[in-house]
């Protein structure tokens, strides 16, 4: 038996390719090309992008068990503390997460065994993913940006005035306070005439203003409280917020087109691959033609 690695590389210069020849005959039959050859065993292996597809599709996985964690632990908490939402919202999120990490796990399958139907399907759901959710988070980036935001700051402002609004209301415009440094709505401590609740109190000197009127019944000599009110401040980071989830959204998208590029150009490697193989068994091969 002789081993040789005498074949070129292809075109692309990215087959790394071994022929092993089994026979019979001395070495200058073999070289004479009088050689009976009895079995041809080629061994190829194309990774320019089956690699840089599957490490894409890890980093994607992990991505989308992240999101589906984080989707469940969110729809938990939603649970405890009886709010409502939308059921749509909810299932639409869960077949996206989870539909998006089934179709990663079928694409490893598909790159790492050489099955062209597990890319076309993978390449189907990109797709339509893709389409989906760019389409999508460009239709309702107006209604998002606009109206939600709208609407939250309507809400607020129905709490006046802050000296008569309910529990629930004073307990959200206190976590507001705390969380974002203000006091009050819209013409700061004044919103809360003479009863000024304890998350308005300032430490910070750039921050503070000295209390002056009817605010400063019952309260220290040197008492200080935010300058600063609550509502542009909240309706500024509500759209940061949006903006930054439009983003991902969007982010989403583009990244699952590149997915589904590799994988056509993956499936176009995995013919030519096939294709070559099969013309080497068929002892057809001409060096350099293909």
């Amino acid at each position: 038996m002789r081993s040789a690695d005498a074949l070129p590389s292809s075109s692309a210069g990215l087959w790394r390719l071994r022929l092993v020849v089994r026979g019979k005959g001395p070495p200058a039959a073999c070289q004479s090309g009088d050689m009976q050859k009895s079995s041809v065993v080629v061994v190829a292996d194309k990774t320019s992008l089956k690699r840089p597809f599957i490490f894409a599709n890890a980093v994607h996985m992990a991505l989308c068990f992240f999101m589906l964690r984080m989707t469940v632990v969110w729809h938990r908490d939603l649970i405890q503390n009886g709010k409502m939402v939308s059921g749509v919202s909810i299932v639409t999120m869960y077949v996206i997460e989870v539909g998006c990490l089934l179709l990663s796990v079928i694409g490893v399958f598909g790159a790492c065994k050489g099955k062209r139907w597990c890319l076309i399907l993978y390449a189907a759901g990109m797709a339509a993913a893709s389409q989906t959710i760019i389409i999508r988070t460009a239709l309702s980036y107006q209604d998002v940006y606009e109206k939600r935001v709208v609407r939250e700051e309507s809400k607020l402002l129905a709490m006046m005035p802050l000296s008569a609004t309910s529990k629930a209301n004073r307990t959200l415009l206190y976590s507001i306070q705390e969380e974002f440094e203000c006091c009050g709505l819209v013409e700061g401590y004044k919103d809360w005439g003479s009863s000024i609740p304890p998350s308005c109190n300032c430490q910070y000197p750039g921050k503070c203003i000295r209390l002056r009127g009817s605010a400063t019944i019952g309260a220290p000599k040197n008492q200080y409280v935010y300058r600063e009110s609550c509502l542009p401040i909240y309706v500024s980071e509500l759209k940061l917020a949006f903006s930054l989830v439009m983003g991902i959204q969007f982010g989403s998208g583009i990244f699952w087109i590149i997915l589904l590029v590799m994988s056509i150009k993956l499936m176009g490697q995995i013919k030519r691959k096939q294709e070559f193989l099969a013309l080497l068994q068929s002892n057809r091969y001409v060096p350099g033609a293909f």
